[in-house]
């Protein structure tokens, strides 16, 4: 049998804070009001290759627009953060032409899916053995797998707000946050949603190259640099290729300026420490990146989603963008890569690099 808990909620927490988790909330298991938007989000096409997102059930409805569509037994969603910052400089602050740049969240020595999920389940099996017996629990947990929008069900729970960036804001700990879910069938007391603290600022939104943020707390996801060097696959337009600077994995520059993470406190987890080489990456290092290193390099970190083709195109587009005509001997030999992609994107880089460099000789 067992032992009688008198405060559920503080239960669930503890055992939450325990598993190493920055931020915990308790949220319904009701629609938000922001996931009425979904659906007109999607049919957008502000989703763009990111199927997966799109998701329906048998009635055809879209699944992240409903909680209740995928788990009607779902009463309350434990929602838990932790930090994943590190006392590196942020993005605006490093100026090398012969470097890339890496997501914050992607530095890591360990995939966050994993590393989240793994403390998301041993808060499952606190509950399960605090509740054995008693009654019937049901309970699934999900880190960017399920058919969940975290940050909405993180809002209700009180663990921050949207931010106009449409990422999740703590008041304390910035933005800097992994975010797992844990749907319960325990009808717990969910805490107050967070107050919106972004006031009148707009520093995400005008800092943005590729004006990805439409409007306040609207994001076109083709626009983004994260879905473009991440998500999209092929050949990225043209037109949007300058304003990808030198990103070549994520971009972190609407969370780098937001005042809300000037004073972001480090995480604890170590777990979460840079591998070396991922914080400013060599380019010249990416772009001739062979098939074997880069599965070695990259074992359990996510920047494998965008597979080796992906990151050399990022790396050869940041060449074409840094003015550094040091790289103009590699661009010349990658536009007979193997690679159609990169070939492509290499002969591309190659004539904005040549015109660059003219036009600072002719200042």
């Amino acid at each position: 049998m067992a032992t009688p808990i008198s405060n559920f909620e503080a239960f669930v927490k503890l055992a939450a804070e325990n598993a190493g988790f920055d931020a915990i909330g308790i949220a319904p298991a009701a629609d938000a009001p922001e996931l009425k938007c979904f659906p007109k989000w999607i049919a957008a096409g502000n989703a763009g290759e990111m199927k997966y997102l799109e998701g329906r059930d048998e009635q055809g409805e879209l699944k992240r627009s409903s909680l209740g569509r995928v788990a009607p037994w779902a009463k309350s969603v434990v929602v838990c953060a932790i930090n994943y910052n590190t006392p590196n400089p942020y993005s605006t602050q490093v100026h090398d032409p012969a470097r890339g740049w890496i997501s914050r969240y992607a530095w890591s020595r360990e995939d966050y899916h994993d590393a989240v999920l793994r403390r998301l389940k041993q808060v499952e099996t606190a509950l399960r053995q605090a509740f054995a017996g008693d009654r019937e629990l049901t309970t699934r947990s999900y880190v960017d797998t399920g058919p969940v929008v975290e940050r909405v069900f993180a809002k209700y729970a009180g663990v921050g707000w949207i931010g106009k960036n449409t990422c999740l804001i703590n008041q304390k700990k910035g933005s800097w946050l992994f975010l797992g879910v844990i749907l319960t069938s325990l009808d717990l007391v969910p805490d107050l949603p967070a107050a919106d603290r972004c006031g009148t600022c707009t520093r995400c939104i005008e800092a943005c190259p590729t004006d990805a943020i439409l409007a306040p707390y609207e994001l076109d996801s083709r626009k983004c640099i994260s879905y473009l060097t991440i998500e999209k696959r092929g050949s990225i337009p043209e037109d949007i290729r300058a304003g990808i600077g030198q990103h070549v994995f994520g971009c972190d520059i609407c969370q780098d300026v937001c005042p809300w993470n000037r004073k972001a406190p480090a995480s604890k987890a170590p777990e979460f420490d840079p591998r070396p080489g991922l914080v400013n990456p060599d380019l010249k290092w990416l772009a001739e990146m062979s098939a074997e290193e880069f599965r070695e390099v990259f074992r359990g970190s996510p920047i494998r989603r965008t597979k080796r083709s992906g990151i050399r195109r990022n790396a050869v587009i940041a060449m074409g963008n840094s003015g550094d005509k040091d790289f103009l001997p590699l661009l010349d030999s990658l536009t007979a890569d193997e690679d159609e992609i990169v070939s492509e994107t290499a002969r591309w880089a190659k004539t904005r690099l040549l015109e660059s460099t003219k036009k600072t000789r002719d200042i």
